[in-house]
């Protein structure tokens, strides 16, 4: 089945843009410029994607996102944006947007970002530990239950999106062993693009601010100087 994109953005040369590079890989485009008409269309279903601009008329980008979120069901977003603080980002993140772009960017980072996202997608429906009888994995007062995707930290449900679960089991599937930010960003991410290893970082550092009794000083994600990241030995 053809694959239906919406994308909500108010620039009228970016959303064209983004409509004829989504077009351009076999999908149905939908493209709308008001964040309540983008969220009206979203709820009559039949949408595989959200591209979401962050800035928008009526009703803003993260107001959006939050209630794509709440709804039934599971529709990956990326969040385009203008800015590049750190804070806009975290905040895309926090409202449950699977990924981001900043303005300016390429269309071959564009369509990068929207297949990595279509395979994370299947991979979950067809390979993922969701529709696996995998073991849950316990260390020190983690619990991580692949089937359900819920993770606590002593008895205590931890809140984690789409990618920061994906994140963390990855890393608790590997004790021990050392990975690199472009590894992390192949292995989780399905995509690896020089200058975007900050992707990473920013997922990191939200993760351990929820599992990590100290995110200053984190015992299950552990920073190995000059390298990368590893789960706890």
């Amino acid at each position: 089945m053809t694959r239906t994109v919406l994308i909500i953005e108010d620039n009228p040369g970016i959303g064209e843009l983004v409509r004829m590079q989504v077009s351009d890989l076999g999908m149905n485009a939908v493209l709308l410029d008001r964040g309540d008409t983008g969220l009206e269309r979203f709820r009559e279903g039949g949408i595989d994607l959200v591209i979401l601009d962050l800035m928008l008329p009526g009703l803003d980008g993260l107001a959006v996102c939050r209630e794509i979120r709440s709804s039934p069901g599971y529709v990956p977003v990326l969040m385009l944006t203008a800015k590049s603080t750190e804070l806009d980002r975290v905040l895309g993140l926090e409202m449950g947007a699977d990924d981001y772009l900043t303005k300016p960017f390429s269309v071959a980072e564009l369509a990068a970002r929207v297949k990595a996202l279509f395979r994370r997608v299947d991979a979950l429906s067809q390979g993922s530990p969701a529709s696996k009888e995998v073991e849950e994995i316990q260390v020190e007062g983690l619990k991580i239950d692949p089937v359900r995707r819920r993770v606590f930290v002593d008895d205590h449900e931890v809140d984690l999106t789409a990618r920061e679960f994906d994140l963390l089991w990855h890393f608790a599937s590997h004790r021990g062993r050392v990975f690199s930010r472009a590894q992390l960003l192949d292995a989780v991410w399905g995509y690896n693009h020089e200058g975007y290893e900050h992707t990473v970082n920013t997922h990191i550092n939200r993760l351990r601010n929820k599992i990590e009794a100290d995110a200053a000083d984190p015992r299950y994600v552990q920073t190995v100087w000059g390298v990368g990241y590893r789960f706890m030995d």
